[in-house]
This record gives structure tokens, sequence and C-alpha cells, in this order.
């Protein structure tokens, strides 16, 4: 890239400067077989059902404490297409970027792209790069497209949801919309308070091939927090969902944090947290799986799948009162991936 710093108008051109943007960024970083061809799409081997997820990220800032807005690009769709039950093998990548980026960003977030798809076992194999104007987008959006098969032994669907079901998730909740909250506006706290992203294949393939189908459904809390997915499934299902409050992991930080500002942990977003319904009998063994063999040192058993209550998520909490966790109205924090 000669003497130039910063994303310009004719890097989208497709011209000269965005033959080297190509060369120099993006083909040099994903090299592989299928990438290297340089073509508009790829020809890749697909042995199985295939799973399909595409996601955009449009979050601000787009370099946060514990991650930035590549490595999410990734983990989003890899885990979306997780949740499906599925085993993810290749992303496509395609970039917005707002002229005025500056090339030492877009290395940055190429480079922590290249690093995700390494830890999640999956390759980038076609693309696309677009610039606007500066003023008509925010530095850079990203959208991946995941593929990938099926897992032979997952069944995970909302039919599959009973009363007597137990609700496991991974990891404490609320971490990432409170980095991000915090970041945007200038908030400071006695510990930082980190992204919790990460990829979540891994553990659900391992799960899926010691447990099969035991595991019912799975959902990521993303937008909407746990007790979005909660209240999702309640309603979708037609069943009950009672959470015990002691049981749901949340780092003392960060419900401070979320005091502090008014806000319920449950409806913030989560970019590594996973809620799996599993059958009664296996849910003990897969929170000791996540503990033992992913180091999910605070997953659990947060709750059960009722007959009572039908279509409705319902809270005991630590003082031993109960109260429904109703859907949230409006947005609480918008552009959080």
């Amino acid at each position: 890239m000669k003497n130039k710093d910063h994303i310009t108008i004719a890097h989208g051109s497709g011209g000269v400067l965005s033959r080297e943007l190509l060369d120099e960024y993006v083909f040099a970083a994903f090299s592989n077989p299928y990438i290297d061809q340089k073509h508009d799409g790829a020809v890749v081997p697909v042995d199985g059902q295939l799973v399909i997820s595409t996601d955009s990220f449009v979050i601000d800032p787009i370099f946060f404490k514990g991650g930035d807005i590549g490595e999410l690009s990734v983990n989003g769709t890899v885990n979306d297409v997780a949740m499906c039950g599925g085993i993810p093998a290749y992303l496509s990548l395609s970039f917005i970027i707002e002229e005025g980026l500056a090339l030492a960003d877009l290395k940055k977030i190429i480079c922590s792209i290249r690093k995700a798809a390494e830890r999640a076992g999956v390759q980038i194999v076609t693309g696309d790069t677009k610039v606007v104007e500066k003023g008509k987008g925010d530095k850079i959006f990203i959208n991946t497209t995941g593929v990938g098969t099926l897992h032979l032994k997952a069944d995970i669907r909302l039919q599959r949801v009973r009363p007597g079901d137990r609700i496991v998730i991974n990891a404490p909740v609320a971490a990432h919309g409170m980095a991000i909250m915090s970041q945007r506006e200038g908030l400071t706290f006695e510990s930082d308070i980190v992204s919790d992203t990460q990829n979540l294949n891994k553990m659900v393939e391992v799960m899926l091939d010691r447990f099969g189908e035991e595991i019912h459904l799975l959902r990521d809390a993303t937008r909407g927090g746990l007790a979005g997915v909660l209240n999702e499934v309640a309603e979708d299902r037609n069943i009950g969902i009672h959470i015990n409050e002691e049981a749901v992991p949340i780092d003392s930080q960060v419900a401070a944090a979320c005091e502090l500002l008014g806000i319920d942990p449950l409806y913030v977003a989560n970019e590594g947290v996973f809620m799996a319904v599993v059958s009664e009998s296996v849910a003990k063994e897969v929170v000791e799986l996540l503990r033992k063999e992913f180091h999910q040192t605070e997953s659990g058993v947060i709750g059960e799948c009722t007959e009572s209550h039908t279509g409705k998520v319902v809270l005991n909490s630590h003082l031993g009162g109960k109260r429904f966790i109703y859907p949230q109205i409006g947005e609480q924090l918008p552009r959080i991936c």
C-alpha cells in the first residue's frame, strides 16, 4: 500500500488499490486452497446435512476490553452454527469499510479474525470488501456466514423440550454488555470488566459426542441476554421455566456495575454464554464435562422446565420469593454485537 495509512474510496473501486488491499491484508492473512483461488465464491467439500448461519456485526466501539469486532464476527457466527448442532467448517467474510479507517486498525482486526478462526477450527474461504464515503458508515461493519455439517448425534429442536428438562449454562452472565457499556460511556470500576466473547463450538461438539440426543435445545444468550432466550423457549414451547437466582453465575464486579446502573443482568447481552436444555438424567454430567474439560468453572444447572406457569419464566429469588421474568421491551444497549 504505497504511502497510504487510511482507507480511501479508491480502495473500493476494483482497481489497483483494491487489489493491493486484498492481496496484502486479506489473502495473505487467510491463505488456504479455497480463498487462494481469488474467486467470488468457493467450492468446498461437504459430507452430511448442511448447517448455515449468517450474521452482521456493527459493534461500537470496534475495539473493547476482551476483544474486537473481528474476533466477535468469527465467534458469533461459529456459535450460531453450533447452537443448531452443527460443526462449523467454513466462513465467508465481508467488510463494509468507511473511508478514513486507519489501515493499522484494519490489520489488527484481520489478525483477530485469523486467530479466532484458528481457535474455532474454521477456514475463511470467500468474501467481499466494500468502501463507503466518510460519514456513510461507522468505521467498519462485518458480515460472516458460517457453513458446517450437522453432528451425527444432534437433534436440536424446540419440540424436544419437555417438562422435567434441566437448564444448564456454561459461564457467568452479563460481562460482554457491561464491558461495552462501561467503555462506551467512559465508566470506571474497581477492576476491569472484560467481554466474555469466545467460540463455543468445541464444547458443543464434545457435549453431543458424549450425550447425543439427551441435549434437546441449545441457544446462545446474546441480545436480550439470558432472560431473552428463556422467554423465547417458554413462549414458543408453551411450557414454564423456573430459574433459581442463586444458581445463575455472575461476576461480582459485573453485578456491582449492573446494580449501580439499575440494569438487570439477566437482560444483558453475552457473547460466550449458552443455554442448554438437557434431560434431567445427564444434567450433572454435562456440568462436570464443561467444568473439567473446558474450564467453565462456573457452569451449572440454573433451573428446569415445568408444567406450571406455561409460557412464563419464573425466578425463585434468593430471598425466598418469586417473580416473573418478562420479555424485554425496547433496546437496553444498542450495537453490542
